[in-house]
């Protein structure tokens, strides 16, 4: 399977990082892609934007070597994303290459603006990538589409009325851990790993695991591995 996760800025992965790590560790393809580089985190005070971008470059390596997955970066603006055709589009084009079997993306509740267009644009994608006409647009003429069926997994929302699923992360956790710490050192958080963990396992409970990461499905053809209704 093609696991394609797409996020607005580093560290949003968090949420699924041990899911991701376990379709790696089980032979999975794993794509981590942001839609921004998060370049108005306070961190970088006023260092320019190419300077932002490579600290936000060096971020995503480790974390893809972390979780054992390839990464890209799309540069659509922090706090600037729209939700538009033109950025749906760029997806389109990255699923018609990759070809994902499934994706995993933030909730459409969620009260940061950049998370609820990166969901819009990555649920529109799907669409838009089975359409040669569109994906060849601007001089993409070699350019294949994508109509394989999709199944489309989002961060977990109590407001959402869509079906959970679990994922038993007991395998992963620690690996998940690492990256929170990861985060957690560079943005000094008071979040610690174990609190983290913490939070995890209290997933786990519900479902009668150690360690348990959370989502709602929006569609679903080909679930990930594990996942537990």
């Amino acid at each position: 399977m093609n696991i394609l996760a797409i996020f607005a800025h580093p560290d949003d992965e968090m949420g699924c990082a041990g899911t991701l790590a376990k379709h790696a560790a089980q032979g999975d393809t794993v794509k981590l892609v942001w839609t921004t580089y998060g370049e108005l985190a306070s961190q970088f005070g006023d260092a320019p934007h190419e300077e932002v971008c490579q600290v936000r470059e060096n971020h995503g390596r480790e974390v893809a070597e972390m979780i054992g997955s390839s990464y890209q970066f799309f540069d659509m603006g922090d706090t600037r994303m729209m939700g538009s055709r033109a950025e749906a589009l760029e997806l389109a084009r990255l699923y018609c290459e990759f070809k994902p079997d499934a994706i995993i993306t933030w909730d459409d509740f969620n009260r940061h603006p950049d998370h609820r267009a990166t969901a819009k644009i990555a649920f529109d994608a799907i669409t838009l990538a089975r359409i040669p006409k569109v994906v060849r647009e601007d001089g993409f003429v070699n350019l294949e589409a994508h109509r394989k069926s999709v199944s489309f997994y989002q961060y977990h929302a109590s407001e959402s009325p869509r079906p959970v699923v679990h994922v038993d992360i007991s395998d992963t956790l620690e690996l998940a851990a690492k990256v929170q710490s990861y985060y957690a050192a560079f943005y000094k958080w008071e979040w610690t790993p174990d609190d983290f963990r913490a939070s995890r396992a209290s997933l786990g409970r519900s479902v009668g695991v150690k360690f348990a990461e959370k989502f709602t499905v929006q569609r679903s053809q080909h679930p990930p591995l594990e996942f537990l209704v």
